[in-house]
């Protein structure tokens, strides 16, 4: 269980950290909150950073409508022609080429370079990005080896790659694709392969690497948000742009049209209709801006994640836009849906921000949380200390430990039931997967005969919702048990399965959406819920 505890002043500055508690108190007849909630997202944007939504005047889709049969396959066929026509230079001057030297640039290595950037440009042209506004000048390789590019928010975003022929670094499986997997081989980009879980220390290496070649490699420019976002607020920085300490110019980029094409979040138009609606624009327009080199302090040096948090808090001054304390781990949280959705991600998002800071959401898999819940049921419901905790976790007693701690309801001795924290790291861990965070809540708290005590089970969805009160009449009216006020999780699968109307309905919570509808089969007036009919 969550409780709410105060954050200090200095703690409320942490990146990680931001959000704020109070404290609750509870009383013979009202539980306390499991987790801290508010309806706000964590600070700075006032819209979900991960979803794009479209809306088209009339008049809009009329030009839509008249570009999409005159000038949209135009300017396809000539996009898909230039592409193809840089395939050659590029597949040409990538061969024989070392994954680990440079080679001194021939002539002809020189002259496709230069071919290639004017192909490339063309190829933008012919898509509507007629020319492009570049402010402050690019730093050279010598004196910077890393450009900083934010906000991250489109395909479209490899204008500046193109420009300036930079490394990036990419999925190795962006390789495999026709044509433009050999452009990007030819940037020599740094690559991430994610099925090695050490793939990330070996890409920090490689970065740090070149970036200490004295300017031999090509400059690597990374976008440190790590993600495509709608550009409403700059999300945190990873750090791997940061750890080699080395001077960084901030880049910004800027698409300042009023109906916004080129967005390609995680929630939202698809690649494909990004690009149809972004060619049936008359003109596109791009603005990049190369901001004065960043020298990192001493303690910034030693701190990356100091040093990406200030590169940040600048980028996003210069750009006008606010900071949002959410990351790309933090995605899949604030975009749950399913038969149990995260109705308020807060104090999740909290919780994952600070497994993050403590390396136990990194690499974590279903088998460790199953060893987790072995040990678990061998406490029987023993409650941990903090020392305990962290022996539990194998780790030892830290700051960002402690807060972890004191998320966690504690009962009058000051100690936390281990089996909530396991909730919810189960339900950070794979939010679209509710129905596997409860199977394994059930292994936890089942008894011999496979049953769950109603209060056992309120308190599982109050963490995985994010709620606090949890209500199961509802559920136990549905079920015919309300005098056992016991369940197996066979009968509240098959019930959540099979009973749209019950997903979330079936619980009452304090501020439901639905409040005064809550048990009725049909909803409020008599109005079904199932989205299907």
């Amino acid at each position: 269980m969550l409780a709410f505890v105060s954050l200090t002043d200095a703690e409320r500055k942490t990146p990680r950290s931001p959000f704020e508690a109070s404290v609750s108190a509870t009383t013979g007849e009202e539980r306390l909150s499991r987790m801290k909630t508010s309806n706000s997202y964590p600070s700075g944007a006032a819209r979900n950073p991960f979803v794009h939504e479209l809306k088209f005047t009339m008049t809009e889709k009329i030009k839509i409508g008249l570009m999409s049969v005159t000038v949209f396959p135009v300017r396809l066929l000539l996009v898909s022609f230039f592409m193809l026509l840089a395939w050659p230079f590029a597949f040409t001057a990538s061969l024989g080429r070392s994954d680990f030297v440079v080679e001194p640039q021939s002539w002809w290595r020189r002259l496709t370079d230069i071919c290639l950037r004017v192909i490339m440009r063309a190829m933008w042209f012919c898509g509507g990005f007629h020319w492009v506004k570049v402010k402050g000048e690019r730093a050279p390789p010598s004196e910077v080896p890393i450009l900083s590019v934010a906000p991250h928010s489109s395909y479209f975003d490899a204008i500046p790659v193109t420009m300036t022929m930079c490394s990036i670094v990419t999925k190795l499986e962006s390789m495999s694709i026709p044509v433009w997997g050999t452009l990007i081989s030819y940037i020599r980009p740094v690559l991430v392969t994610r099925t090695d879980q050490d793939s990330r220390r070996k890409t920090v290496e490689e970065i740090k690497r070149r970036a200490n070649s004295g300017g031999k490699w090509p400059q690597i420019m990374i976008f440190p948000e790590g993600t495509c976002t709608n550009r409403s607020g700059l999300i945190l920085f990873k750090a791997g742009a940061f750890i080699p300490g080395l001077p960084v110019q901030p880049v910004t980029l800027r698409y300042p049209d009023k109906l916004d094409t080129v967005s390609w979040t995680w929630r939202g138009p698809g690649a494909l209709k990004i690009l149809w609606l972004t060619l049936c624009q008359l003109h596109n327009s791009m603005e990049i801006e190369y901001l004065p080199v960043y020298y990192p302090s001493d303690e910034e040096k030693d701190n990356p994640t100091l040093f990406a948090s200030n590169v940040r808090k600048l980028m996003a001054k210069a750009l006008g836009t606010p900071l949002t304390d959410l990351s790309f781990d933090d995605r899949e949280i604030i975009l749950s849906q399913g038969p149990l959705p995260i109705i308020n991600s807060s104090s999740l998002l909290q919780f994952n921000q600070l497994l993050c800071r403590l390396g136990l959401r990194s690499g974590m898999r279903d088998r460790q949380l199953e060893e987790h819940v072995k040990k678990a049921r061998s406490l029987e419901g023993t409650r941990l200390g903090l020392e305990e905790l962290a022996q539990f976790l194998t780790l030892p007693v830290s700051d960002t430990l402690t807060q972890v701690y004191n998320l966690f309801e504690q009962s009058e001795d000051g100690q936390m039931d281990i089996r909530h924290y396991i909730v919810a790291l189960s339900t950070v861990l794979r939010p679209p997967k509710s129905f596997e965070t409860l199977k394994l809540a059930f292994e936890m708290y089942e008894n011999e005969r496979g049953e769950i005590r109603e209060e056992d089970l309120a308190v599982v969805m109050e963490i995985m919702l994010g709620v606090k009160n949890v209500d199961l009449s509802g559920l136990f009216l549905a079920l015919g048990k309300l005098d056992e006020r016991k369940i197996t999780y066979d009968e509240l699968h098959h019930l959540l399965k099979n009973t749209s109307h019950l997903s979330l309905d079936g619980f009452d919570f304090k501020d439901h959406p639905g409040k005064g509808c809550i048990s009725r089969p049909n909803g409020c007036n008599g109005q079904s819920h199932d989205k299907d009919k």
